[in-house]
C-alpha cells in the first residue's frame, strides 16, 4: 500500500479540482489548467489532490486523471492522490490503471448533480466487498463515503474499508442554526465509532473556512478533509496560494486547542 501522507497539522488538506475542470470545460481553450492548479495548490502547501471523474466528463476528464497521476509521480511523489467515484460505474477502470493512494467509493447515480448520500450498510456489503478486495490487491487504500451514522461504522470495517469519508453537508447546513451543536455531536459520535472499529476518518462536502475549524475541534481523529467548491471559490478572490495558506491556518488552529 502506498505511504500515507502525514500532515504536520494532524489533518491533511486534499484539494478537489473538479470545479477548475468545470470552468475549463465551458470553452475549448484549455484554461484554467487543471495541472497548473494542482501545481499551485501543492506549492502553497496542500497535502493531497482529489478528483471525482464522472461518466459524462462534465468536469474532470479521463485524460485529467492520468495527467495528474503522471505529474504527481514525477514531481510530487509524497503527495496523496485520491480518486472518488462509484465503483459500479467508471471508478475501477481508473483505479486499475492509475493505482492512486486512495479510492473513495461514492454511491452516486449516473448524472447525479453532486454527491448527496452515503452507502447503505450492511445492505451494500456484498456488492462492495470484492471491489474493496481488488483495490487492496492493487495497493490502494479504500475510503467509503458514509452518512453520520455511528451504527454503520462497524459494518464499514467488516466489509474491508480502511477509512470512511463522513458526508458533511448536513453539518454545513446546520451551521448557524439551533441544530448545529446536535448535528456536530452526531458527527463526533460517528467518528468515535469509526475509530473504535479500527477505521481512519476523512470528511468532506461543503466544508469551508468558516465551518471547518469547529468541525475539527469537536470531531475526533479526522485524518483528511477533501475540499473543492468552497476552496476554489475562495481562490477566485484570494488566489490559490493565499487560499491554501488560510485553510491550513484554520486546520492548525483547530488542532492547537
Amino acid at each position: 500500500m502506498n505511504p500515507l501522507v502525514a500532515a504536520d497539522s494532524g489533518t491533511a488538506l486534499s484539494v478537489n479540482l473538479n470545479k477548475v475542470a468545470l470552468l475549463r470545460n465551458t470553452r475549448h481553450l484549455g484554461i484554467p489548467s487543471v495541472l497548473r492548479a494542482a501545481e499551485l495548490v501543492l506549492q502553497a502547501g496542500a497535502d493531497g489532490i482529489t478528483v471525482h471523474p464522472r461518466q459524462d466528463e462534465r468536469h474532470i476528464r479521463g485524460s485529467d486523471v492520468h495527467e495528474l497521476a503522471a505529474l504527481l509521480r514525477r514531481d510530487w511523489p509524497q503527495i496523496e492522490y485520491n480518486i472518488e467515484g462509484n465503483p459500479l460505474h467508471n471508478l475501477m477502470d481508473f483505479i486499475r490503471s492509475v493505482r492512486p493512494h486512495q479510492a473513495t467509493f461514492v454511491p452516486d447515480s449516473v448524472g447525479q448533480f453532486t454527491s448527496d448520500h452515503g452507502w447503505n450498510l450492511p445492505a451494500d456489503a456484498d456488492t462492495l466487498r470484492p471491489l474493496i478486495d481488488e483495490c487492496h490487491a492493487l495497493g490502494v487504500r479504500v475510503s467509503l463515503f458514509m452518512d453520520p451514522q455511528p451504527e454503520a461504522m462497524a459494518h464499514a470495517r467488516a466489509v474491508g474499508a480502511d477509512r470512511v469519508e463522513l458526508y458533511t453537508e448536513s453539518y454545513a447546513s446546520a451551521c448557524g442554526t439551533p441544530q448545529e451543536a446536535a448535528v456536530r455531536a452526531q458527527f463526533a459520535a460517528t467518528a468515535q465509532a469509526a475509530l473504535a472499529a479500527g477505521l481512519g476518518v476523512n470528511a468532506g462536502h461543503d466544508l469551508n473556512r468558516d465551518n471547518l475549524g469547529a468541525f475539527l475541534r469537536e470531531v475526533p481523529g479526522v485524518l483528511e478533509v477533501s475540499i473543492g467548491h468552497a476552496l476554489i471559490a475562495d481562490a477566485l478572490e484570494l488566489g490559490y496560494a493565499a487560499t491554501i495558506r488560510d485553510y491550513q491556518r484554520v486546520i492548525r488552529a483547530a488542532h492547537a486547542r
